[in-house]
């Protein structure tokens, strides 16, 4: 990620989050964290304990999140543009706006600065609490026209979303994303079903004038459906990186054995023989781990989608 896409990230994640940004550039942003950004972030268990405890007012932190630190720094050391008799309220806003920080911060205020870029710890905090947070998600199709008369519904069908990683391990790694869609209603199952919600205005909350079909699958069986078809797709896949893996685990096994047998053998005790074969034992379990060819399967997010029409 460069710094542009952890700026569009950082400022999708406080607004998800329900964040005061109080002050914003192309370079940083000064923020009041929310109460559940504040949890997620500051690492105070002890603070919302006792304010859960008291049910008490919470008094959230506020912070300086820099995402591109050589623009900020040149933001810093230019000079504040000099206010005219003309200028307005409002040009003075645009200004903040831009990257002019307040007398306060700029003398050293104690509002924490954090630097976000690709590694950082902040960063993967962000990411952490956007990948908790949002696990699963219930969203409605926003209708692009709105029904001319409030006695006509539009009928809505829910669907299973679920997005699939799949891995390909052995001393090499390979991964894959797979999107699948089943339609709770009748069963059918769509592949590329991210592609598909992308290109659809989607809202936490139930449109007007529209109403939900009933369900015919339970997310059990949905889920099932989903698994199939992922198993289905493996098993056309070509696995001769599989049989390559397994021949080269073999001859890590021989490498080693060649090594061990002999000090096995001429141990000068039983209790030197003995941590010889754990240390060779050790030493076979880590290289299968490494070689063994293997694959797997996991959910890494899901959703129920209520989308348009009966499918």
């Amino acid at each position: 990620m460069n710094s542009k896409q952890v700026h569009k990230y950082v400022q999708r994640f406080l607004e998800a989050t329900q964040c005061s940004i109080i002050e914003k550039s192309p370079a940083h942003f000064i923020v009041k964290l929310s109460p559940a950004a504040d949890r997620e972030l500051t690492n105070r268990p002890f603070y919302w304990s006792f304010v859960d405890r008291t049910d008490s007012e919470p008094e959230t932190m506020t912070y300086l999140f820099v995402t591109d630190k050589e623009k900020y720094e040149e933001i810093m050391a230019a000079p504040a543009p000099v206010p005219t008799q003309a200028s307005s309220a409002v040009d003075a806003a645009l200004n903040r706006s831009f990257g002019f920080v307040n007398n306060n911060l700029a003398s050293g205020a104690r509002t924490p600065r954090e630097d976000l870029y690709f590694g950082s710890r902040k960063l993967e905090q962000l990411f952490g609490a956007a990948k908790s947070s949002g696990s699963y998600v219930n969203l409605f199709q926003d209708p692009e026209r709105r029904s001319s008369t409030p006695f006509q519904s539009t009928p809505y069908t829910a669907w299973l979303g679920v997005n699939m990683r799949v891995e390909f391990a052995c001393d090499r790694k390979r991964e894959e994303i797979h999107s699948y869609g089943v339609s709770l209603a009748t069963g059918m199952v769509v592949e590329n079903f991210y592609d598909r919600l992308k290109n659809l205005k989607l809202t936490p909350r139930l449109p007007s004038n529209v109403h939900l079909t009933r369900n015919g699958l339970s997310f059990t069986k949905a889920l099932g459906i989903i698994e199939t078809s992922l198993e289905r797709k493996l098993k056309g896949y070509d696995y001769n990186w599989a049989v390559d893996a397994a021949a080269r685990l073999e001859e890590e096994l021989d490498r080693i054995r060649h090594y061990y047998d002999p000090l096995v053998k001429h141990a000068a005790d039983d209790e030197t023989k003995a941590k010889v074969e754990e240390q060779f034992n050790q030493r076979q379990t880590e290289i299968k781990w490494q070689y063994e060819p293997r694959v797997t399967a996991s959910a890494i997010n899901c959703g129920i989608f209520h989308l348009e029409g009966i499918e």
